[in-house]
C-alpha cells in the first residue's frame, strides 16, 4: 500500500470530528439532562472515562484489539505494546497507522463515556475509575477484536461498519448491568439541569457522528460520502418520527424527545452505514425511534430498572435493532455484502448471532465487574450525598449560581 494524502487529511479530520462527539459533545449531553445538583458530576463522569480509555488505548488496547495475531478469534496478541515498533511511516492501508490508531482510540474512549449516562447521581467516583478501566480491558478490548480486528464475529462474517456492536450493543448492555446493581435513584423524576446544554450536545453528536460514520470508510471516497448521506438521513427521519409520537401521546412535540430520536437513529444507522441504500436508511430511523421511544417510555417502567438516561433504550436496543437491519437492508451495491432483501439471508443470521453474542458477554462481564466492586468498595454514595447533589458532595464545586 502507498500513502494517500488526501485519505489521511480526512481521517484526520473525522478523528477530530469524533473526539468532539465525547469532548464536548456527550458531556454537554449528559450534563443538560441531569440534575442541577449533578450537573458536573454528569459532566465529569464522561470526560474522565474518556481520558481513562485514551491511556488504556495506547498501552495496550490496540495491540489487543488489533494485533495481526489473535488467540482462537477471542482476543488479538500483543506485538508492539506503548506503541513501540511502530514509526511515523508504518501504513494501515493507505493511511499512517498513528493515524489509524487514533481513529479507534476516540470510538474506544467515546464508548466508555457513552456507558456513564446510565449511572449518574449515584455511583461514586472511585468506583466509576475503576470499573472503566476494568471495562476497557475486559469488555471493549475483546469484543472490538472479535467484530474488527479479526476476530471470531470477522471471521464468522458479520458487518458492522462503524460500531453497532463495539460500541452500541456493548455500551447499553452494559449500562444496563451497571444500573441493576446499583439500584434506583432516591429521585427518579426527571428533571433536566438545563435542555438548552443538551440540545447543544446533541448538535455536537450530530455533527461528529458523520467523521464516526464516515471516517469508518477510512479513504475519502464515495462511501464515505454514502455513510454521511444515510446517516443524516436516519437521524432526521428518527427525530421525525419521535416527535410525532410525542404528538400523539401528550399532545405537544418535546425538544427532549426531538433530541432523542435523532441519536437512536444515528445509533441505528451505525453498523449500516456503508452497507445500506438509503431507502434502507429511512426504515431503520424509523424502526429506532418506534423501538427506542417503547423502551424510554414503557420497558424501563414494566421492568424498574433505573438507567437514568437512557443508556440501554436508545444505545442498546437501537444498536440492536441496526445490527439486524444490516442484516436486512444491505445492498452489495454500496459495499459488496448482501442482506436477506437483496438475497442474502445467512447474513441475517449472522448479524443476530453477532447481537446474542455481544449483548450476554457484555451485559454478564459488566454485572460482575459491578457485583465484585460492589461488595469490595462499594458503588454507591452516601444517600445524604445522593441527596444532597454529587457536585457539592464530591467535588466541592457547582455548576450554577446560588
Amino acid at each position: 500500500m502507498v500513502l494517500s494524502t488526501g485519505n489521511t487529511a480526512w481521517m484526520l479530520v473525522a478523528t477530530i470530528m469524533v473526539l468532539l462527539m465525547s469532548v464536548p459533545g456527550i458531556a454537554f449531553f449528559y450534563g443538560g439532562l441531569s440534575k442541577r445538583k449533578n450537573v458536573l458530576n454528569s459532566m465529569f463522569l464522561s470526560l474522565i472515562a474518556f481520558a481513562i480509555a485514551s491511556i488504556i488505548w495506547i498501552l495496550y488496547g490496540y495491540q489487543l484489539s488489533f494485533s495481526t495475531a489473535s488467540l482462537a478469534g477471542l482476543i488479538g496478541i500483543p506485538e508492539n505494546l506503548f506503541m513501540e515498533g511502530i514509526g511515523v511511516d508504518s501504513l494501515t492501508g493507505t493511511i499512517p497507522t498513528f493515524v489509524f490508531a487514533g481513529f479507534q482510540l476516540t470510538f474506544a474512549a467515546l464508548t466508555a463515556a457513552i456507558v456513564s449516562g446510565s449511572i449518574v447521581g449515584r455511583m461514586k467516583t472511585k468506583a466509576w475509575v475503576i470499573f472503566t478501566v476494568l471495562w476497557v480491558t475486559l469488555i471493549y478490548i475483546p469484543v472490538c477484536h472479535w467484530i474488527w480486528g479479526g476476530g471470531w464475529l470477522m471471521n464468522l462474517g458479520a458487518i458492522d461498519f462503524a460500531g453497532g456492536v463495539a460500541v452500541e450493543v456493548n455500551s447499553g448492555f452494559s449500562a444496563l448491568a451497571l444500573a441493576l446493581i446499583l439500584g434506583k435513584r432516591k429521585d427518579t423524576s426527571l428533571l433536566p439541569h438545563n435542555l438548552g446544554y443538551s440540545i447543544l450536545g446533541a448538535g455536537f453528536l450530530w455533527f461528529g457522528w458523520m467523521g464516526f460514520n464516515g471516517g469508518s470508510a477510512l479513504a475519502a471516497n464515495g462511501l464515505a460520502g454514502s455513510a454521511i448521506l444515510v446517516s443524516n438521513t436516519a437521524a432526521a427521519v428518527a427525530m421525525i418520527v419521535w416527535v410525532i409520537m410525542d404528538v400523539i401521546k401528550v399532545g405537544k412535540p418535546t425538544v427532549l424527545g426531538a433530541i432523542t430520536g435523532a441519536v437512536a437513529g444515528l445509533v441505528a444507522i451505525t453498523p449500516a452505514a456503508g452497507f445500506v441504500p438509503l431507502s434502507g436508511s429511512i426504515v431503520i430511523g424509523l424502526g429506532a425511534s418506534l423501538i427506542s421511544y417503547y423502551a424510554v417510555y414503557n420497558l424501563k417502567a414494566k421492568f424498574g430498572y433505573d438507567d437514568a438516561l437512557d443508556v440501554f433504550g436508545v444505545h442498546g436496543l437501537s444498536g440492536v435493532w441496526g445490527l439486524i437491519a444490516t442484516g436486512l437492508f444491505a445492498s452489495p451495491a454500496i459495499n459488496g455484502a448482501a442482506g436477506l432483501f437483496y438475497g442474502n439471508p445467512s447474513q441475517l443470521t449472522v448479524q443476530v448471532i453477532a447481537v446474542v453474542a455481544t449483548a450476554i458477554y457484555t451485559f454478564v462481564v459488566s454485572l460482575l465487574i459491578a457485583k465484585a466492586l460492589d461488595i469490595t468498595i462499594g458503588l454507591r454514595v452516601e444517600d445524604r450525598q445522593e441527596i444532597t447533589g454529587l457536585d457539592s458532595a464530591l467535588h466541592e464545586e457547582s455548576g450554577y449560581r446560588l
